[in-house]
């Protein structure tokens, strides 16, 4: 697989990360498309088929990363009020 270079990387990464900002406090619909592109492509660049999981991929590509380090890939734990599991196992 080819892999993308740093510098595209973690300019796709920026990008994404300012279209969200910007698309959360004015809902502009050019920021909105834009994003999309931008997710689309980070998703091309990391052989992924999602933009959380193409995040955590260029994001680990990225000098300084540690390999070897997959917390961001742990799912958080949830806090279920006492008796949710229960009343779901029913």
């Amino acid at each position: 697989m080819l892999m993308a270079h740093p510098a595209v990387l973690r300019n796709l990464i920026e990008q994404y990360e300012t279209l969200m900002v910007l698309e959360a406090e004015s809902g502009a619909r050019d920021a909105r498309r834009r994003m999309g592109d931008v997710a689309y492509t980070l998703c091309v660049a990391t052989g992924t088929g999602d933009i959380d999981s193409a995040l955590v991929a260029a994001r680990h590509q990225l000098p300084g990363a540690r390999p070897q380090d997959d917390s961001l890939l742990v799912a958080r734990p949830v806090n279920l009020p006492s008796g949710a599991i229960a009343g779901i196992l029913r």
